[in-house]
């Protein structure tokens, strides 16, 4: 029997395009290929970060080379340092995870935003604006991907569940910039965008931080609120009139009038953020969602249930340090055990911490977050 033997029409046609169509001594994806481009020496990063000095406005981070990281590095030859760290963060395997990690719903169902889809909204927004402002969008990227890279499961409840078991407790931003990311060595810019993305914290160092710090908020309060009326926790009508004034009903409307609030102001003015009309909209539609969707007696339930969880877990782990992979228990002292019980578990997805209280501690479903599963 031959490897083709009982395939379908489709198998075959997979299979027989290993390799592409060679014509005057290139290989083409396609035999029909007729796409052509002027032949030139191509942009490589010097020319590149000297194109974008001349196009970035003043006060917009520039580009210099490997970047400043905390281990040296060579520059590449065609990336800046700053596009280097945005495909490094999409690679990396905390990114990965934010795919089974919760933003409003635990388990949610498939139409409905996790961590990952969150940060990629994010990223839509921050670009929207960088790119209007002409400020340095592949650290804008880098910084709106990366933000949230630090986040335990069961989303913010994680923080609180988690924060007992380190001095200074436990925040997801700096979590993220000072633990979650440091194997991937990024640059300085980004890693303070990412540590101060949260209103909570210190401002950023660069413009573009700023912006994501913005889109962050703009993105979550309009998403937050279509899963939750999709899911018929609230309604439309129930927004506040500020909201449905200034902004309409759909996150299209929001999102449109919330960007273009901080283009304009920031065209204006010089500083990145909004006028007081549409601040304030953007204040009131966030309290309705603490109040309405966060805050909730069901949210305020999973939130009880996350810390039981994790807890369990992060004891479990750290009263034995033949439970702990080796590669994060520093030393054996207990509070070495405490943190490296948290940089295990802060990792987890949603389910394999579930799947772990379970196994692990013999935890009843009953206790456990509830969800689509």
């Amino acid at each position: 029997m031959t490897a083709t033997e009982g395939l379908s029409e489709r198998e075959r046609q997979w299979g027989s395009t290993m390799r592409g169509h060679v014509s005057d001594g290139v290989e083409a994806a396609h035999a029909d290929s007729h796409a052509e481009v002027v032949p030139g020496s191509g942009r490589d990063r010097e020319a590149r970060e000297a194109r974008e000095a001349q196009s970035l406005r003043a006060g917009a981070t520039r580009s210099r080379g490997a970047g400043e990281r905390a281990i040296e590095e060579a520059p590449d030859r065609t990336r800046t340092c700053f596009e280097r760290d945005r495909d490094r963060i999409l690679h990396a395997t905390a990114f990965r995870r934010l795919a089974g990690k919760t933003q409003v719903f635990v388990f949610p169902d498939d139409h409905q935003r996790t961590r990952l889809t969150h940060a990629l909204e994010v990223a839509q927004v921050a670009r929207s604006v960088s790119r209007a402002l002409d400020l340095n969008v592949p650290l804008t990227e880098a910084i709106a991907l990366g933000h949230d890279c630090g986040h335990g499961p069961g989303g913010h409840a994680s923080e609180d569940a988690l924060a007992p078991y380190l001095d200074g407790g436990f925040d997801h931003a700096t979590w993220g910039a000072d633990v979650t990311l440091t194997p991937l060595n990024l640059c300085t810019e980004t890693l303070d965008g990412i540590r101060n993305h949260s209103w909570s914290r210190p401002a950023p160092s660069t413009p573009e931080a700023e912006v994501v710090s913005w889109a962050d908020r703009i993105a979550y309060v309009c998403h937050d609120f279509e899963d939750a009326a999709t899911a018929g926790v609230v309604r439309v009508d129930e927004l506040p009139e500020e909201v449905l004034e200034l902004c309409g009903g759909s996150r299209r409307t929001q999102l449109a009038a919330f960007i273009g609030a901080m283009i304009d102001t920031t065209e204006a003015t010089g500083r990145i953020g909004m006028a007081s009309a549409h601040a304030d909209a953007l204040a009131g539609f966030r309290r309705f969602n603490y109040d309405r969707i966060y805050l909730r007696p069901a949210s305020r339930n999973q939130a009880t249930r996350v810390a039981t969880m994790l807890q369990g877990l992060v004891e479990y782990l750290a009263a034995d340090a033949s439970r702990l992979p080796r590669r994060l228990l520093v030393d054996d002292s207990e509070a070495g055990r405490r943190r490296a019980a948290v940089e295990w578990v802060a990792g987890m997805t949603d389910r394999y911490a579930r799947r772990a209280a379970i196994e692990w501690l013999g935890m009843s479903a009953d206790v456990l977050p509830l969800g689509v599963d």
